[in-house]
């Protein structure tokens, strides 16, 4: 059963979930709209790169409306996150398997089973106006993605769920989260994100605007930023893609 907060549309295709959305959300649809797609023409993930879109996979877009600063944005992406590995896991027969990587991929026995892709719109006086969470899971196929490894839920050896069921159990695991955020505070999404995130002093590389830094992962800060420790220094990284 879909939660009361969210209205799910099933199409056949689409060229994206999430131009779809963005099309209703400038028109003012109210939040709680969630599309999914069974197939996707033009799918897109984080950096502008195209997202295979295989009948069988999850593509599902959400729109939300959070009457929030537009610094708070990014921590939507990790809420997101959390909501899916909660999805996830209580369908493999490991669930120590599913890890989370900074900022937007779910990660399955080592390699890429989920990303979701969030973009916002800022309003008028600062804050936001819209919120869109594209989330693209790998349920029954693993597309071939350059230069990165690329799992799928059948791969863990279980009968993946229909993608209309799946995305059912992720809207009641987001709505659960943000009840939670709001009763509890970003604290409680951080410390269920860093349950599940690299553990600390792990080596890690972040890409961003053309350039890397490297370092040892040290948590994330109270606004969802990495930190990473280089240089003697704590470095906190708003934005970019861990290598």
């Amino acid at each position: 059963m879909t939660p009361d907060r969210f209205r799910l549309r099933i199409h056949e295709a689409l060229p994206s979930t999430s131009d779809l959305v963005a099309q209703l959300a400038g028109a003012g649809e109210p939040e709680g709209l969630a599309v999914l797609a069974r197939r996707q023409t033009a799918g897109r993930g984080t950096q502008g790169r195209a997202w295979e879109s295989r009948a069988g996979n999850l593509h599902l877009s959400v729109l939300l409306r959070p009457t929030e600063p537009l610094r708070h944005a990014p921590q939507w992406g990790l809420l997101a996150a959390v909501a899916l590995a909660d999805a996830v896991a209580p369908l493999l027969p490991d669930p120590a398997s599913l890890a989370l990587k900074w900022p937007n991929d779910l990660m399955l026995g080592g390699a890429k089973a989920a990303g979701i892709l969030a973009e916002v719109v800022a309003g008028d006086r600062g804050g936001i106006a819209w919120l869109c969470l594209g989330i693209g899971v790998n349920l029954a196929h693993a597309p071939e993605v350059p230069g990165r490894a690329t799992a799928c839920l059948a791969d863990a050896g279980i009968a993946p769920p229909p993608p209309e069921e799946f995305a059912r159990s992720l809207l009641a695991a987001l709505d659960r989260r943000r009840a939670q955020r709001l009763a509890e505070g970003f604290g409680a999404i951080r410390a269920a994100w860093l349950a599940r995130g690299p553990a600390p002093d792990t080596h890690l590389a972040v890409r961003r605007h053309g350039a890397e830094i490297a370092g040892r992962f040290a948590g994330l800060a109270e606004d969802g930023s990495l930190l990473l420790t280089t240089g003697g220094r704590v470095h906190a990284i708003a934005s970019g893609e861990v290598a």
